[in-house]
């Protein structure tokens, strides 16, 4: 990952982290997941990163979308 990414959403659900990203690609905004949940118990968080440059954009996506 490069060093302007940042997070930008975390969920303890996958499928809610999945959505995310999925709602961003649609916009265009490239964005990747990051899986920190241990197996086999599944504790931990998912994140999502997005370049800074998309940060305002991504924020008013999340906002309207009610993500």
């Amino acid at each position: 990952m490069e060093e302007d990414w940042i997070k930008i959403y975390t969920s303890h659900d996958f499928f809610k982290s999945e959505l995310v990203k999925q709602v961003l690609v649609d916009h265009e905004i490239e964005a990747v997941i990051m899986d920190k949940q241990g197996f086999p118990y599944r504790i931990g968080d998912v994140e999502v990163y997005i370049s800074n440059s998309n940060l305002q954009k991504a924020l008013d996506i999340i906002i309207k979308n009610e993500l």
